[in-house]
């Protein structure tokens, strides 16, 4: 096939692609510092988006995935899953660098802003293709450091720049405990690679350093997926930062995060090696069950109590990481495919449906309409198209059909039960009931309640529009459409051996 007629190497093609498009804007900024050209630069990122997932696409139909690439030495792995989860961050991407075309109008550094979202989808696409816990670090750095800058990049902003500050010292605190903990793993089993770390904990008995080491790598990317107790910093990062950010770290970081997480603990901590038999280890099926109901659970709690929309979507996003955890903590049941697949099937469909909703919040922030419930009171008759893409998008968050997170939440329960974890779907459909209450406050608001103040609404910026429009297309289509989606993603989840 024409896929494997290229070099090797060329599995590669979308980070390549988001790599390349950063230093390309980096050379623009550079000639032109203080350029106003915003089409240029948002068109440029955008374009590299867009190249980026049709290099994933192409693999994908290629068949990528029923001959995995290994490269360097068997440190990156291409194969269904990594692709499947590309396609997913440039998806967000390109929807994220469309609304910043008007979000990020009048202010400055619009080059620097560019450049740091492709370098952080740089860092989000490597993430799956990990086959060494070094290069887990070094993606999950390249991902996590740009991220800080994007988060504080108005810096005007007083709560920018401290949601930046905060959500770096928490980033240093909890890239020191993973390193830390891949350092225990490696002193354990002598490699650094994924097979040969299952190799090495098959081949030796298991002690309470590989136990420490493998609790610390968990905690790492619990912290990565805002999964409860480390999801503290997610509140106050997605408050703070412009909202385009915030679409773009709770929706594709948080699946960069599940991706690499995904790979590591069913490739490099097999199941039969650490849970059977295994004395003074960590039974991470256990610990994936307990972080699931914790997190949906705290998350959905918090957010029916929170005043203003975007911290009540930043909590929501913290509840949706738990359903997502249900993929590793329904294995072991002899259902692991199809749970697993729905996982990562979940996790594509929130790329669209979360991003939407964060990208209405940038347009109200855009109008200036204000942060609390009330301040949505009546907006759908100023704004009606754009509120019935956000209602569309907030009935999909809970569950709803005739959308995409209906199917995709059914599948995820479904696989649970099938699994014989009966009570963990029974957790995640008491928690999605929930969510219901605090979305249906925001449509109530822009529905129904009468309007508290005029609004002024001036201008349609074309560019929330459009990435409003594309995501609410996207959240219908994936019900009906659904079968391409869950046929690459339980793909994905053969690939890692579920």
């Amino acid at each position: 096939m024409a896929a494997f007629e290229l070099p090797p190497w060329m599995a590669l093609a979308p980070a390549l692609t988001f790599a390349l498009t950063a230093l390309v804007l980096f050379v623009v900024d550079s000639i032109d510092p203080d350029s106003e050209n915003r089409t240029l630069v948002a068109g440029t990122a955008t374009l590299g988006s867009l190249a980026a997932a049709g290099f994933a696409v192409w693999y994908l139909f290629a068949g990528t995935g029923e001959e995995p690439i290994v490269l360097f030495g068997d440190a990156l792995v291409v194969d269904s899953m990594s692709l499947f989860f590309a396609v997913v961050f440039a998806s967000v991407t390109t929807l994220v660098c469309v609304a910043s075309y008007d979000y990020m109008a009048d202010h400055h550094y619009q080059g620097e802003f560019y450049a740091l979202v492709m370098l952080a989808a740089t860092g989000m696409t490597i993430m799956p293709s990990a086959n060494s816990l070094a290069i887990v670090f070094v993606s999950l750095e390249l991902s996590s450091l740009p991220s800080y800058a994007l988060v504080a990049i108005l810096k005007k902003n007083r709560g920018s720049v401290e949601a930046g500050l905060k959500y770096f010292l928490v980033g240093a605190l909890s890239s020191a405990i993973l390193v830390y903990g891949i350092s225990l793993v490696y002193g354990v089993t002598g490699s650094l690679l994924l097979p040969e770390v299952a190799s090495g904990i098959a081949g030796t008995e298991l002690n309470g350093v590989l136990g420490v080491g493998m609790l610390m790598i968990i905690g790492g990317f619990a912290f990565k997926t805002a999964s409860v107790p480390f999801h503290f910093w997610a509140p106050e990062a997605y408050e703070g930062a412009p909202a385009p950010v915030s679409a773009f770290l709770s929706s594709a970081s948080k699946a960069a995060g599940f991706a690499v997480a995904f790979r590591v603990l069913t490739v490099g901590f097999p199941i039969q090696e650490v849970v059977v038999g295994a004395t003074a280890s960590v039974d991470w099926v256990l610990a994936a069950q307990i972080l699931a109901v914790a997190t949906m659970t705290l998350g959905n709690f918090a957010a029916a109590t929170q005043d203003t929309v975007k911290r009540m979507l930043a909590y929501s996003s913290i509840g949706h990481a738990g359903y997502a955890l249900i993929g590793l903590a329904a294995l072991t049941g002899g259902n692991d495919q199809m749970v697993l697949g729905a996982s990562m099937a979940h996790l594509l469909v929130y790329g669209f449906m979360n991003t939407g909703a964060f990208l209405f919040i940038a347009l109200a922030e855009h109008w200036s309409v204000g942060r609390t419930f009330e301040d949505y009171n009546g907006l759908a008759s100023q704004a009606p198209f754009a509120c019935v893409a956000m209602t569309v998008f907030l009935f999909s968050l809970a569950g709803l059909p005739p959308f995409g997170g209906f199917l995709s939440k059914y599948l995820l329960f479904a696989g649970a039960i099938g699994a014989g974890f009966w009570w963990l779907a029974a957790v995640g459909a008491i928690n999605s009931a929930l969510s219901l209450y605090y979305y249906s406050r925001v449509v109530k608001a822009m529905w129904i309640e009468e309007p508290t103040g005029d609004f002024d609404i001036e201008s349609r910026p074309v560019g929330i529009y459009a990435a409003l429009a594309a995501a609410a297309i996207m959240t219908v289509l994936l019900l009906p459409g659904f079968g391409p989606v869950w046929e690459y993603a339980t793909g994905a989840a053969a690939a890692l051996g579920a």
